[in-house]
């Protein structure tokens, strides 16, 4: 018989699929915000925030809900070079492929563009763009400035506060859209969801929120650190449960257990 943990564990494997969403007051309020922003006359958005905070499921999600309405791109992945996003990027304005050895002129592309203006609002929804150097987003800047192009873009927050985000688009991107990691009242309810959704009751009433506020420690509320500390702790309890079910607390899980968990994703150290 498959162990209940078994199931709970895998939960909390790292997706960005939106049936994986987990509605949450912050996420639902950035949700929005990007909605709103998109219908305004903005050249470029950026969506802003630490790894694990949702950037990417935002992204994915508001493609879902928009392509229908609005002729929208998403770039899930960063292009290995230049050549190749504008290749992606041809095909997206287009609707047509080049061959692989064609080369793209730049000042073409941008009069393409232009003639676009007021016929066509195409939006390209750019990932992990932390990815592509100065001299990219540069052009993505004047491609932007066409205003037939709309650019929302995806960018870590790192320690230094990337240089695309506070220096060299600060006078072109028009709005910010910051996330941020999860309160400890967000973090419980985005675990009890992504637990009821798989109808698994009885483990997430075993999480108590005592217990919660020592997982929320060791993650500072990241969404990507949070699942990959519920995979391990799950992990455990599922070895437990098929070894030796005498040592499983099922009615709650247990501080030795998230500690263990913890020392094995090195959260705390012996």
């Amino acid at each position: 018989m498959k162990s209940r943990y078994e199931v709970a564990k895998n939960v909390f494997i790292d997706s960005i699929d939106v049936d994986d969403y987990i509605d949450l007051s912050t996420s639902v309020s950035a949700f929005k915000q990007l909605e709103h922003s998109i219908e305004k006359p903005l050249k470029m958005i950026l969506l802003f925030g630490k790894p694990g905070t949702g950037k990417s499921i935002l992204l994915n999600r508001i493609a879902l809900k928009l392509q229908d309405e609005k002729e929208i791109h998403y770039f899930e992945t960063p292009s290995i070079n230049e050549k190749e996003f504008f290749h992606k990027l041809f095909k997206a304005l287009t609707k047509e492929d080049l061959p692989a050895n064609t080369d793209i002129n730049f000042s073409s592309l941008v009069n393409y563009c232009k003639g676009l203006r007021g016929q066509r609002e195409i939006i390209i929804l750019l990932d992990e763009a932390q990815m592509y150097g100065p001299e990219m987003m540069e052009k993505i800047r004047l491609l932007s400035d066409t205003r037939s192009v709309k650019f929302i873009v995806s960018l870590h927050k790192t320690e230094d506060e990337d240089l695309i985000a506070k220096e060299h688009f600060q006078s072109r991107i028009w709005e910010v859209i910051e996330l941020k990691n999860a309160t400890l009242e967000d973090q419980i309810s985005y675990v009890h969801k992504k637990l009821l959704k798989k109808n698994l009751f009885e483990v997430a009433n075993s999480i108590k929120e005592k217990e919660m506020k020592l997982i929320h420690s060791f993650t500072n509320g990241n969404f990507r650190e949070c699942n990959k500390l519920f995979f391990t702790i799950f992990e455990i309890c599922e070895y437990y449960d098929t070894h030796e079910p005498s040592k499983v607390q099922y009615e709650r899980v247990s501080k030795k257990i998230i500690e263990m968990a913890a020392l094995k994703l090195g959260y705390i150290h012996v």
